[in-house]
C-alpha cells in the first residue's frame, strides 16, 4: 500500500487500484499541480481547490462526489454527509466524508470538514486505520478541533492536511497548532510518500506528517 501527498487535501492511495482524493489544479492555489493517474477520484465538495477531477489521468475514471455506499471492483466506498461550516452548511455548504477500504485497510478522508462530527456521524465512520484530517482553520476545523476529532475517531494513523505550506495562496494556518495539541502522539515525518502494510500499523496511534 502506498500513500502519496500532492498538497492540500489531495492524496494518492494505491495498491493495485488507485484512489485520488480532492484533486486541485495547483496554479489556482499557488502550488504544483498533481501528476497522477487513478481509477477512482473522490470529491468531497464542489470548490475549486478540491474538485479538479479533470487533472487526474487514466481510463474509465470513476468520479464519486455524492454520499451513500458504492463498490468499485474491490474498493468499498461510503460517502457520509457533513458540513463545510459550523452552521449546517449555511456559510459554505455541505461536505462529504469518505470512508473507503483497500486491501483490508480502512481509510477516512474528512474533506473540508467545518465542525466536530455528531455522535451519529462518528458511528457511521466507525473504526478507521488511516484518517486524513484538515487542520488549517478558516475554511475547516482548526488544529485544536482537529485534535478533538482525532481523539473521537481514534484511528491508528492520523494524517494532517489542508494547512499552509510554502507558496500556498489560501489564508489558512500552518500545522503547528495541531502538532502542539498532539504532542502526546508519536509523530513520524514520512516525506512525500510512504509504503506500508497493514501489519505495520501500530495499536498505539501515531501521526504521519507529509511534506512536499
Amino acid at each position: 500500500m502506498k500513500i502519496r501527498w500532492h498538497g492540500h487535501a489531495c492524496f494518492e492511495i494505491s495498491d493495485g487500484k488507485t484512489i485520488v482524493t480532492d484533486p486541485h489544479d495547483g496554479k489556482s492555489i499557488g502550488i504544483a499541480p498533481p501528476v497522477v493517474k487513478a481509477d477512482i477520484v473522490l470529491v468531497s465538495h464542489d470548490h475549486f481547490d478540491h474538485n479538479c477531477a479533470r487533472i487526474v489521468k487514466g481510463e474509465n475514471i470513476k468520479v464519486v462526489n455524492t454520499s451513500g455506499s458504492k463498490k468499485s471492483g474491490d474498493a468499498q466506498i461510503t460517502g457520509i454527509p457533513s458540513y463545510h461550516d459550523e452552521v449546517k452548511g449555511e456559510k459554505r455548504g455541505e461536505n462529504i466524508i469518505f470512508k473507503f477500504v483497500l486491501d483490508d485497510i480502512s481509510f477516512c478522508h474528512l474533506g473540508d470538514l467545518g465542525h466536530i462530527p455528531e455522535d451519529e456521524t462518528l458511528e457511521k465512520i466507525g473504526k478507521v486505520d488511516v484518517l486524513f484530517v484538515p487542520v488549517g482553520g478558516t475554511f475547516t476545523i482548526d488544529g485544536k478541533k482537529a485534535y478533538s476529532v482525532v481523539q473521537k475517531i481514534r484511528p491508528k494513523v492520523a494524517v494532517p492536511m489542508h494547512y499552509r505550506i510554502g507558496g500556498l495562496s489560501l489564508s489558512i494556518q500552518p500545522p503547528e497548532l495541531f502538532l502542539k495539541k498532539a504532542k502526546d502522539i508519536n509523530i513520524n515525518k514520512v516525506g512525500n510518500e510512504i509504503d506500508f502494510e497493514k501489519e505495520d500499523l501500530s495499536d498505539d496511534m501515531e501521526i504521519w506528517f507529509f511534506s512536499l
